[in-house]
């Protein structure tokens, strides 16, 4: 009995060892794969200056290099594009049809901590062995038949790829794809017949390479547009929405144009600016349905009501990211951080009206006073001027002015695709910071000279703003801050970049 205990427990203890040492080789082949895929980043100078039409032709190369050009005309796809809320969007979408039965791939962009977020299998990210296993299979296809007119594909391309290989070996039943950039050269666009296509809400972004018009921007977003293939978009300014019927009618492509969903209808994603994206979803959800033969006996309009699997997956949809409210890990009673990852004028406005109405519901529940802090920053290729001004002048039209504003680089070094415990939070130049902080000034002040009871209280009550050489030693000042304030809330708003976005939750969920 005694030995037979013992033998028992020590055959455990001999498991948990190899297991222990069975992750730890996993975590470093991990790590490998992450700096091979590293290699493959390109700065945005050359992709702009590139001839963007001859490397979009190297992707059926590719495709018949890793012997999937077959197979991905299999698939049955939804294909996202737009400027803002595609991601959300696809993320409806998937937890509609997931709760239908059918098993789903979700492809997306960026990722916030770890670039297996991007790819999701029945809604959950895909494992670190499978990543590994997957990647390496098509880095060294691809890497055997390059050559000085073929190179390996760029980072994101190659994640295209990758994707395509992982939804076609795990058999899914449909492909939730987002667009990663544009749309008429974007490496997703290579598929040649998707089920149904979406585009988003449209606005100014990426122009040095899109265009700086609103019809040159929709021209490109409608590349995804195939002969005979539906689509659907929502509401669009007159000039883009000219150029997105344009573009439909010459490949006979059925566009229409859907309304928001009712705000009666809870959604698992957060913000009024959610109910225009979940209606798109619904729309393509129930075109693919009809599609591959599955019908609702309901129906899908408002009269009668979404069908109970529609409701459910709207309302447990998720995204990492986007209007997330986050307390602090240290002092959850004293900060908490309202997260999103706008950083387009249009997102920044919708942004501050989640904000603003998140900080009115606080205070009609809360007696404990409060004080609002921006932690901002965005990336050079902004422009930071179309960005706070929004952002500011919409919070205080909704009566939320930030006492203090916080101005930090990101952490994330640009060229990792994945996260280290020794990441270099050092900077060794916050002048950009320092920029947006002059701006972030000369708002406060011009609204002080515009206001006469401003100006006679002094500097009492005048915006005090803070520029950081890193992001934890913000961090640390929020939390001094809030220790020494003992009656007062710390309401932090983190947003212009998804990469301040993601390095903050990596940071206080150390």
């Amino acid at each position: 009995m005694n030995v037979s205990h013992s033998v028992c427990s020590f055959f455990y203890v001999f498991c948990f060892i190899c297991r222990g040492k069975d992750e730890g080789e996993l975590s470093a082949r991990y790590q490998n794969t992450l700096d091979a895929l590293s290699s493959l980043i390109t700065k945005r100078s050359s992709f702009v200056s590139n001839n963007q039409s001859q490397r979009f032709r190297l992707l059926l190369h590719y495709l018949k290099v890793l012997e999937l050009e077959d197979a991905v005309s299999q698939l049955k796809i939804i294909h996202v594009a737009g400027t803002k809320g595609k991601g959300s969007t696809c993320v409806f979408a998937e937890s509609i049809l997931r709760c239908y039965g059918l098993r789903t791939g979700l492809f997306t962009s960026p990722h916030l901590i770890d670039v297996r977020e991007r790819f999701r299998l029945n809604g959950i990210e895909i494992s670190q062995e499978k990543f590994v296993d997957y990647f390496w299979c098509c880095f060294h296809k691809l890497k055997e038949k390059t050559s000085n007119e073929i190179p390996m594909p760029t980072y994101f391309c190659f994640l295209a790829l990758l994707a395509f290989k992982i939804f076609v070996t795990e058999q899914v039943d449909v492909v939730i794809l987002e667009v990663g950039l544009g749309g008429r050269f974007d490496a997703t666009n290579v598929i040649q017949k998707p089920v149904v296509c979406g585009i988003s809400s449209l606005g100014y972004d990426h122009m040095e390479i899109l265009g700086y018009t609103l019809a040159e921007i929709a021209a490109e977003k409608a590349g995804i547009f195939k002969s005979g293939v539906p689509a659907f978009t929502v509401p669009q300014p007159d000039e883009a929405m000219r150029v997105l019927n344009e573009k439909a009618s010459k490949l006979e492509a059925n566009l229409q144009v859907v309304e928001p969903l009712d705000s009666s209808q809870r959604l698992g994603l957060q913000g009024e600016h959610q109910y225009l994206n979940a209606g798109l979803a619904v729309a393509l959800c129930s075109t693919f349905l009809k599609e591959i033969g599955i019908e609702e006996k309901n129906g899908l309009n408002q009269t009668s009501g979404l069908p109970e699997k529609f409701v459910s997956g709207l309302s447990n949809a998720y995204l990492i990211g986007r209007a997330m409210v986050v307390p602090d890990s240290e002092l959850p009673e004293k900060i908490v951080y309202y997260l999103d990852g706008a950083h387009s004028p249009e997102s920044m406005e919708a942004c501050a009206i989640w904000f603003s109405k998140q900080i009115k519901q606080n205070q009609e529940r809360s007696q404990k006073r409060s004080e609002q802090i921006l932690l901002f920053n965005c990336m050079s290729v902004r422009d930071p001027s179309l960005l706070l001004p929004r952002l500011r002048s919409k919070c205080i039209d909704h009566g939320v002015d930030f006492k203090k504003a916080v101005f930090v680089p990101n952490v994330s070094v640009y060229n990792k695709v994945g996260y280290s415990s020794n990441d270099d939070t050092r900077v060794d130049s916050v002048t950009w910071q320092f920029g947006l902080q002059r701006l972030w000034d000369s708002l406060a002040r011009g609204e002080a000279k515009s206001n006469l009871e401003s100006v006679s209280k002094g500097k009492e009550d005048e915006v005090k703003s803070f520029v950081f050489s890193s992001l934890p030693l913000a961090v640390d000042w929020l939390r001094d801050n809030a220790r020494h304030s003992k009656q007062v809330r710390f309401q932090v708003l983190v947003t212009g970049s998804l990469h301040l976005v993601g390095d903050l939750l990596r940071l206080i969920r150390k």
